[in-house]
């Protein structure tokens, strides 16, 4: 009997062991590292363009994820513990001309891309303040988008470039800065 119990202990007790094992420690600089593109590189890359930023204050932040429901805007420590794509490139914004980030990717495939204006700098998207982006530039309601509407496919091993148009709070919703 006590074989017994023993047995359903360790089966209950071992997906959370699993779960709770070693832990990446979190830092603002996981995925950069594999995701800095380096000069005269020839890709694999993304080129992205922030297009329609509110102001040139704060930071642009970067970040490529699986192109799926379940990792696409999930915990970086978790993905990049699984083995998954995970890549970050943060940078100043400019102070003018065209905004445009380079981040490397591991090849050819689909990727969900999210762009980040932290004008606040906190590292945190604040929909009070911050702007925010997807690649396939989909309507943003009050969640996250699904990844299949924020996909890229990448065919080559080139450097593809995209497009993401920034979203900033308006009225009771968030959406484009409407162009005078």
């Amino acid at each position: 009997m006590k074989a017994v119990y023993l047995s359903l202990t360790l089966l209950v007790a071992a997906p959370l062991l699993v779960a709770n094992g070693p832990a990446l420690r979190s830092t603002p600089d996981l995925g950069k590292a594999e995701g800095r593109c380096r000069p005269g590189e020839s890709g694999p890359a993304l080129l992205v363009e922030a297009v329609g930023l509110k102001d040139r204050t704060g930071n642009l932040k970067l970040e490529v994820y699986p192109s799926n429901d379940k990792d696409f805007l999930a915990d970086d420590n978790v993905l990049v513990a699984a083995g998954k794509v995970f890549r970050r490139v943060e940078v100043p914004t400019p102070d003018s001309g065209p905004a445009v980030l380079c981040v490397r990717i591991p090849g050819p495939g689909s990727y969900s891309v999210s762009l980040l204006h932290d004008r606040d700098t906190n590292r945190k998207f604040g929909w009070k303040i911050d702007g925010i982006g997807f690649s396939g530039n989909p309507k943003l309601g009050w969640s996250k988008p699904k990844a299949a509407k924020s996909r890229v496919v990448v065919t080559s091993g080139g450097v593809t470039r995209i497009k993401v148009v920034m979203n900033y709070k308006s009225g009771l919703g968030v959406g484009p800065i409407k162009q005078k």
